[in-house]
């Protein structure tokens, strides 16, 4: 009786140790899971973070490209109008989607500004207007590059949050599917077209 009362306390305790055990690896892999979370979350902010600075760049163009163009179409205060509070709304946007949306009202108001251009040749001709025009061109080869990046580190983590097993974690935990940096309607008609080049 001894022996059998020994046994089985040996093979609760073992139960008890084997139990432990399984709450130890399934608390270990479960904070793993989290924390991968978080590290696409957090690859996803930084890589809106290289947008963002992109964004401001291209914004802190805009008193420049205002400021040499009021001279020249004095009677196209609408369109400079609009630059300005794309500007303005930009500055004070604080999520991500507020300051793509601001973005889209800014490039809609520069591709206006840009074909309004076109009805002045001195302003086309300007050197200062020149230089604003190819420095804009260069953030908007640096803000494509980034976008990229930034809609491929989004892809990453709705993949992760969508799968098995980290979906379970997700959805304790409230992460919530990211959107993507995407062009505008207008901007995708455009990027379907091949460029046009004048000589």
């Amino acid at each position: 009786m001894l022996i059998l009362s020994f046994i089985l306390l040996l093979i609760i305790t073992m139960a008890g140790w084997i139990l432990l055990w399984v709450l130890v690896v399934l608390w270990i892999w479960m904070v793993t899971l989290y924390n991968n979370l978080i590290t696409l979350k957090t690859n996803r902010e930084n890589a809106f973070a290289d947008i963002d600075v992109q964004l401001k760049l291209r914004f802190d163009l805009v008193p420049n490209i205002v400021n040499t163009v009021k001279g020249y179409a004095k009677h196209e205060k609408d369109t400079l109008k609009q630059l300005t509070e794309a500007r303005t709304w930009f500055m004070n946007a604080k999520s991500i989607e507020s300051k793509v949306a601001a973005n889209n009202e800014l490039t809609w108001a520069l591709r206006t500004l840009f074909a309004v251009a076109e009805n002045y040749p001195e302003l086309k001709a300007n050197e200062n207007f020149l230089n604003l025009q190819n420095e804009l061109a260069d953030i908007e080869n640096k803000l494509a590059a980034s976008r990229r990046y930034f809609n491929s580190a989004s892809k990453e983590y709705n993949i992760a949050i969508q799968t098995f097993p980290s979906v379970l974690i997700a959805n304790t935990f409230g992460f919530k599917k990211a959107e993507y940096f995407e062009l505008d309607s207008e901007e995708k008609e455009t990027a379907k077209k091949a460029p046009k080049v004048e000589f």
